[in-house]
């Protein structure tokens, strides 16, 4: 029995001794995984501080990156900023010039055109060959004066500042308009030109006095570049619902593709330059920054030997409900007074000689008028205040202060803030005119003088003065002696 029991317990020894061993085995095999753990976990915690590190040096670059761009940025808004202010004031400079050389150039030209218009309506009337001579001046001042307007409107259009009076405007209006302006040249050059007969009264949006310059100056150059006895069909046809198109073809030489690639090319008259025809090769380019302003389309078909065609696009729009009346010409009349009827009186304030001389004559004309003259501002707000004339007609560049200075000071005087003054300049820039208009002035009149224009302004003010004179009696009559 003790032997059993002694071999029990060095079974249970060896067993426990077997148990210890594999816990001191499991323990190790543990401790090595807790140990392969531990590095495992520093080694990510190594990648992940290497990782962090990275993405740190990698937001710095981006860092510094966003710092130079927003450098390069504000280097750029500096530059541009400069630039556009360099462009501006080029921009100004050159309106300023043109503004100049349109002032410069319409002063003489108003005394060439203003005096030729004299003579040529005289009394007596000119000689036959005087007559001729007399067209001659008229043709070629009115001509330099269409350049000029050219260029301005060229310039004005680049520039962004034309402006545009768009309205529903009757399109047979307009072409029967065209047709009377441009008779007389197609007579001339014994062209025939045939305008449609509409089925119906179209309306297109548009500004009516810059349709009519892009319409004869597609019919001038049509007339221009015919044939000897040639043809010009005008026609209109309907392309859509909202749209329409103008056409104007002639029989002339016709353009090679190589010439029509070339229109609406400032200056560039196709090789025309040793022709005999008048150009200077802005207006096509004008007549298609027109159209385009108008939300319209130009373009042109040729064929060399059969002529071309050069047409327009525009917007049809209902008809308005009151259409406007179509401009009456004004018929230049000797004014008719009767005797003992008192002169009404104009002041003309003028420091160019010719000017003043030219205006003396036309007021010759007018038996109902007398005329006043000073040839700088002060002088003219004087006679104003002694004299109380009805009108008072002004240049706008006088020496000392200028014509809208005195305007002010007229306005601001209780003598003579009823008299209506009318502005007679060479600053024939919209912006001269819409500024002289703002500034009080009844009306605005460019030179050169049209004299049809001219009187009929003087007796628009003429009218006015009466109104203001005869209110005046009314609210303060006269008591009887």
């Amino acid at each position: 029995m003790a032997d059993e029991a002694a071999v029990l317990r060095r079974e249970k020894l060896v067993s426990a001794r077997e148990d210890a061993a594999y816990l001191r085995e499991n323990a190790v095999d543990l401790r090595e995984r807790e140990i392969r753990a531990a590095e495992t976990l520093q080694a990510a915690s190594a990648d992940q501080t290497l990782m962090m590190q990275q993405a740190n040096e990698k937001l710095v670059i981006a860092t510094i990156e966003a710092h130079k761009l927003a450098e390069q940025v504000k280097t750029a808004s500096v530059h541009l900023d400069s630039a556009r202010q360099v462009a501006e004031k080029a921009n100004r400079a050159k309106s300023e010039f043109l503004s100049s050389m349109s002032h410069e150039l319409r002063s003489p030209l108003n005394a060439i055109l203003g005096f030729a218009q004299l003579m040529e309506s005289g009394s007596p009337l000119p000689t036959p060959t005087q007559k001729g001579s007399i067209d001659q001046i008229l043709h070629a001042g009115w001509y330099l004066l269409e350049l000029i307007n050219e260029i301005l409107d060229l310039t004005l259009i680049e520039s962004g500042k034309l402006s545009l009076s768009m309205e529903a405007m009757s399109l047979p209006d307009v072409l029967l308009d065209c047709q009377n302006m441009i008779d007389p040249q197609a007579r001339k050059n014994d062209i025939h030109v045939s305008f449609p007969q509409l089925d119906r009264p179209y309306f297109v949006h548009a500004d009516r006095t810059r349709v009519k310059q892009v319409l004869v100056n597609l019919l001038s150059n049509a007339i221009k570049y015919n044939r000897a006895g040639g043809t010009v069909d005008v026609t209109c046809r309907a392309i859509s619902a909202k749209r329409i198109r103008i056409s104007v073809q002639d029989r002339g030489e016709g353009l090679p593709p190589e010439k029509l690639a070339q229109l609406f090319q400032p200056f560039n008259r196709l090789g025309q330059e040793t022709g005999a025809e008048e150009g200077t090769g802005i207006g096509l380019v004008v007549a298609k920054r027109l159209v385009e302003l108008m939300d319209g389309e130009i373009g042109a078909d040729s064929t060399v030997g059969d002529g071309s065609v050069f047409w327009i696009e525009l917007n049809l729009v209902a008809a308005p409900q009151l259409a406007g009346a179509a401009d009456k010409p004004f018929a230049l009349l000797q004014a008719q007074v009767q005797q003992g009827t008192a002169l009404r009186a104009l002041l003309y304030v003028e420091d160019n000689r010719a000017n003043m001389q030219l205006v003396e004559q036309l007021i010759a004309r007018r038996p109902d008028m007398r005329l006043l003259s000073a040839t700088d501002g002060m002088h003219g707000i004087t006679l104003a205040r002694i004299h109380q004339p009805d009108v008072i007609m002004m240049d706008i560049n006088l020496p000392g202060i200028s014509g809208i200075e005195v305007l002010k000071i007229l306005v601001n005087d209780p003598a003579t803030k009823h008299i209506p003054v009318l502005a007679l300049s060479a600053n024939a820039m919209p912006h001269d005119i819409e500024k002289g208009l703002a500034a009080g002035f009844f009306r605005y009149l460019t030179k050169p003088i049209k004299i049809n224009e001219f009187m009929a302004a003087l007796d628009l003010a003429l009218e006015f003065s009466k109104a203001e004179l005869d209110g005046a009696l009314t609210q303060h009559p006269c008591d009887g002696g």
